[in-house]
């Protein structure tokens, strides 16, 4: 029996990028051989086991063999006879089918080493179009090594766009598919993912709600980019430079849906596009089985972000009625997340990335003023129940009020759409 440490550790360790997790291959040996050394299988489809210390994984070395559609269909076989390299080249990169063994020496048979060196990210054997899931893995490594100078091989782009064409995507588990997609927000590129998965034909298939926005014409005084799709991938890539939190980038990425559904005889008008857009990003939160907290940050900064860039307009009650909608009181690390949305979006447009956005310290300081409001004063009055309620909202009104006096004084000045420079619908 020997055992090697395999896949993304091997691949990380050449880099000199940080990771977490290690994975072993244990090859020469059975099922039998690990559970009475004391390891615990947790895989049915196929062999893995826990360490009986480290609890780390240990697969036995095996083959797969596609049999069906999909991700889940294979069958896998196992056991003594399997070699290393058998085991490697059922992998989906040839920087992935690396093996080290207890002495550090690499295991390379696929030229893992040199496509490392190269920073090309290429496909182990054609066997990789057997397994859809590659695609997002392959887009999520792109925006993972992005910044390092990576790029995909022109014989994998071919057959990620073989794979987008032959329906197999369709067939993906919509767990996995969101898996791949919150890993691929935390990268360091995010931007990169949506870009590949559009280059080969994929975002259509995975992500038909964004996709339809490639074309559509915006306002080019307030969107120099005019393109709907574009500046959606902008807003991404000001997302990520704003803040590593993936539901923040995920809620600027696809906060302008509704303009997919505009009539085109009024483009690039994209009046009322805030709540046309809220059906389908439900629509794809559902579909991808986005967690809750995505899908509600989602809809708040879809239906919302137009009165955050008129924010220095708006009334004190609307401004109310806004972090009523966001429950700033309760939660006032959503209104953060909901500001670093929107400031996104004001900067994901051609020329305006270092444009200053008051509209947010605005707002901040409007729910400080208003969190702060204490109500034993008022309670000592004798106040209670509903008389009490108002008596707050007045305060809050009060302090918002004041916030708007001190912010006018400064003339402070809006980044954002106006009632008088674009309206809403351009937003």
């Amino acid at each position: 029996m020997k055992i090697y440490l395999v896949g993304g550790a091997v691949r990380d360790k050449l880099l000199a990028y940080p990771f977490h997790e290690r994975d072993w291959v244990v090859v020469g040996a059975g099922a039998e051989q690990l559970l009475k050394l004391g390891y615990q299988q947790v895989g049915r489809d196929f062999p893995v086991f826990l360490h009986p210390n480290t609890k780390e994984e240990y697969a036995l070395a095996r083959t797969e063999k596609k049999a069906g559609s999909g991700y889940t269909g294979f069958l896998c076989e196992s056991g003594p006879e399997v070699s290393l390299e058998e085991d490697l080249k059922r992998r989906d990169l040839t920087i992935n089918a690396m093996a080290e063994d207890d002495n550090g020496r690499i295991i390379d048979p696929y030229g893992g080493q040199k496509d490392l060196r190269e920073k090309r990210l290429r496909h182990v054997s054609n066997a990789f179009i057997e397994d859809p899931l590659r695609v997002l893995r392959v887009a999520r490594f792109a925006a993972r090594y992005a910044y390092l100078g990576f790029y995909i091989a022109d014989e994998t782009q071919q057959l990620m766009h073989h794979i987008a064409q032959s329906g197999e995507l369709n067939h993906l588990v919509s767990e996995r598919i969101w898996k791949e997609t919150e890993r691929a927000l935390s990268e360091q590129s995010p931007i990169v993912f949506f870009q590949v998965l559009r280059d080969c034909g994929a975002l259509r298939v995975i992500f038909p709600e964004l996709d339809q926005l490639f074309g559509i014409e915006q306002p080019k005084k307030h969107h120099p980019e005019i393109d709907c799709g574009i500046h959606s991938l902008m807003v991404l890539q000001q997302a990520s430079r704003l803040c590593d939190h993936p539901a923040v980038r995920f809620a600027a990425l696809i906060h302008d849906l509704g303009k997919g559904l505009s009539n085109p005889d009024y483009l690039p008008r994209h009046s009322g596009h805030e709540s046309a857009g809220l059906p389908l990003i439900n629509q794809l939160c559902e579909r991808i089985r986005a967690p809750k907290e995505y899908l509600q940050l989602a809809l708040l900064v879809g239906e919302y972000h137009s009165h955050c860039h008129r924010a220095l307009e708006l009334k004190p009650k609307t401004i109310l009625k806004l972090f009523s909608a966001i429950d700033v009181f309760r939660r006032p690390q959503r209104l953060e997340h909901f500001l670093l949305s929107c400031e996104a979006d004001a900067k994901g447009r051609r020329g305006c990335t270092e444009k200053p956005y008051p509209q947010a310290d605005f707002l901040r300081r409007c729910a400080y003023r208003c969190a702060n409001i204490q109500p034993g004063a008022l309670i000592e009055q004798g106040l209670s129940g509903k008389a009490l309620g108002e008596a707050i909202y007045k305060q809050r009104l009060l302090q918002i009020e004041e916030v708007k006096a001190t912010t006018r004084s400064l003339s402070a000045p809006s980044n954002g759409p106006s009632k008088n420079g674009g309206s809403k619908q351009n937003a």
